[in-house]
């Protein structure tokens, strides 16, 4: 009689080992393999395996071997809750761990260091998917910055700047600064698999300095200047803030000396039924909508174009934000990031 074939896998234990005794007790009599394969429905490897296990294991050597993965150490609950707090609140290298980022390499030293067990990177896996982690692009922060301070930020500060600015009627603006340097390259570009394409440029090197502020209404105002940025700089783009606007204006920066600067006080003092000016907390910048024009600006204006000098470089940044100007509700989705989504 010719069985069907197997596949063992899906038997239980107990059968699969009557099944590997009846084989070789068959081959023992005198059975060919072939006839065998064909009898009782198993492959010829199987049947060399359990001669070699036969073999080399002489006592019980019907068993089957256990399948799966190896047992691997389990956390307690107590330690999971720690290990989880750990990787929420610290960065590894906090830790004094030599990495940046959570990988689970990482996640592995630090069980290591802290419960002294060795934990596989696929076991980690696994407890990283239970816990609801997902691989993610970070979003950085200076150790500096104080968490009782952007807290107060959050939830007083500007709660009661935004109430002002709706009894007085003001117009809240977001404003920051940034520099250009004619070599910041972003994006790919296409090329045959194995050769790196080469992008031919000037070798002259140059920057380019901006002001900005825009407002949740979809309002962007922008001025370019090739000088450092000082107080006199910072002074020019106020003074065009409240000529173009006829609202009262409340400013939001960070905390650049510029902005704290004796002459930029005595200036807004002298013009403060026009404008007010407020700082952000310290090392914060992911709490300011306008650092997502500088990205944008840096990313889409400049590091996609060759200038060859800093008119063009200047030309190709003031086309780009006057497009971006010109387009309210384009602006108004700086305001969509995650952590600036508090100020829509």
């Amino acid at each position: 009689m010719v069985m069907k074939k197997h596949d063992l896998r899906k038997l239980s234990i107990s059968a699969q080992e009557a099944i590997r005794v009846k084989v070789l007790e068959a081959l023992d009599n005198g059975m060919r393999k072939k006839d065998a394969m064909s009898t009782f429905g198993v492959s010829d490897a199987v049947i060399y395996k359990w001669l070699e296990v036969r073999s080399t294991r002489k006592k019980n050597w019907f068993k089957q071997e256990k399948r799966g993965r190896p047992s691997q150490i389990s956390l307690t609950k107590e330690q999971e809750k720690q290990t989880k707090k750990m990787i929420i609140d610290k960065c590894p290298d906090q830790l004094k761990l030599p990495f940046a980022l959570w990988t689970r390499a990482a996640v592995g030293d630090l069980l290591r260091d802290q419960f002294g067990v060795d934990v596989s990177v696929w076991t980690i896996g696994r407890y990283l998917h239970s816990w609801g982690f997902t691989p993610q692009k970070p979003v950085y922060k200076a150790y500096e910055q104080k968490g009782p301070e952007v807290k107060k930020w959050l939830k007083k500060d500007y709660p009661a700047i935004k109430e002002r600015a709706a009894e007085e009627t003001a117009e809240i603006h977001w404003g920051d600064e940034m520099g250009m340097r004619s070599d910041h390259q972003a994006g790919t570009t296409w090329s045959p698999k194995g050769e790196t394409p080469v992008v031919v440029k000037t070798g002259k090197r140059f920057r380019l300095n901006m002001i900005s502020s825009l407002t949740n209404q979809g309002k962007l105002q922008f001025m370019l200047f090739k000088e450092g940025f000082t107080g006199a700089v910072f002074i020019d783009f106020m003074s065009r803030l409240i000529r173009y606007n006829r609202r009262k204006v409340f400013l939001i920066v960070d905390g650049h000396p510029t902005h704290k600067a004796k002459m930029v006080k005595e200036w807004v003092a002298d013009h403060a039924d026009r404008i007010e000016l407020f700082l952000l907390p310290g090392y914060s910048p992911e709490l300011n909508p306008d650092e997502l024009v500088n990205q944008d600006v840096k990313t889409n204006a400049v590091g996609k174009h060759r200038p060859l000098n800093v008119d063009q470089l200047a030309d190709t940044v003031e086309d780009y934000l006057m497009k971006r100007k010109n387009d309210p509700e384009q602006v108004k989705k700086y305001f969509h990031g995650k952590h600036v989504r508090y100020a829509a």
